[in-house]
């Protein structure tokens, strides 16, 4: 026959059983205990260099120094700089971003641009490409229309197409090796309509192997910023020979990302001009 529980002992039962229901509800989803993905960066705030050191890693600075003039990049991340203390510990040349994508303005541009240019820098700007967004010709037009642009002064370098890894999700921006060549193609040709110069690419050579299959077409009339932190460039992509400038180093003095002119600081007002 059925038993009956008194009060106290059917108190206890259902504090047992409301005890157990909290800890089953309190165990972590499969999901989340085998490791949720990592959550994407915000747009717009990506950065020359942003994937490198993950992808190739980092050790060593350059051996040879004399005969190259540093340089810096600068983003909003880093903020207002402080340029004196920079040309004071012997930079002599830097880049600022101005733009990511068709959505995106570097709100610190005015003070970096200007800024370097105030103390003596020769100083220009760089894009941040993201294929996935727009194409290259309105990323070109976007970039130039908002601080891309560039003049013979001999004091302002030619715009550079930062094309990297994807910090926002896919490597290769879910582009084919060969529709990303288009991509960039159609960036440098249209830079080049709306300025008269040839932009810079700035890449890393294990990234272009992987995205547009080790293209050697740009060469001939595209400079490279070549991007390895180590005491030496390593390999260059197909068909240059040689770099115009090295991203060396993240966690240089006083902003983070270091560069070298591949010359002298003559050799630098002489890129300038064009």
């Amino acid at each position: 026959m059925p038993v009956h529980r008194s009060g106290p002992l059917r108190i206890r039962a259902l504090a047992t059983a409301g005890a157990v229901l909290l800890a089953v509800l309190s165990l972590p989803h499969p999901a989340a205990a085998a490791g949720s993905a990592p959550t994407a960066p915000p747009r717009g705030s990506a950065h020359m260099g942003m994937g490198v050191a993950a992808h190739d890693g980092s050790g060593g600075l350059p051996t040879v120094r004399s005969t190259r003039t540093e340089g810096v990049d600068v983003s909003s991340h880093q903020g207002d700089v402080a340029w004196a203390t920079l040309w004071d510990s012997g930079v002599r040349w830097a880049y600022a971003k101005a733009t990511e994508g068709t959505y995106y303005t570097n709100p610190y541009h005015s003070q970096q641009y200007d800024g370097s240019y105030e103390v003596g820098m020769v100083r220009g700007a760089y894009h941040f490409g993201t294929p996935d967004t727009a194409s290259g010709t309105a990323q070109a037009d976007y970039f130039v229309d908002r601080g891309g642009d560039w003049s013979a002064d001999g004091r302002t370098l030619p715009g550079v197409l930062d094309i990297e890894w994807n910090p926002y999700g896919d490597a290769c921006y879910g582009k084919s090796q060969s529709a990303m060549v288009s991509w960039i193609r159609d960036f440098l040709e249209q830079y080049r309509y709306r300025t008269g110069r040839d932009a810079v690419i700035y890449t890393a050579t294990s990234w272009w192997k992987q995205c547009t299959g080790n293209y050697a077409g740009f060469a001939a009339t595209t400079p490279l910023w070549i991007a390895r932190y180590a005491s030496t460039v390593g390999e260059l992509p197909a068909g240059w020979s040689t770099y115009t400038m090295w991203q060396y180093t993240s966690t240089g003095p006083t902003v983070g990302d270091h560069d070298l002119f591949n010359g002298p600081l003559d050799g630098v007002r002489t890129f300038a001009l064009g």
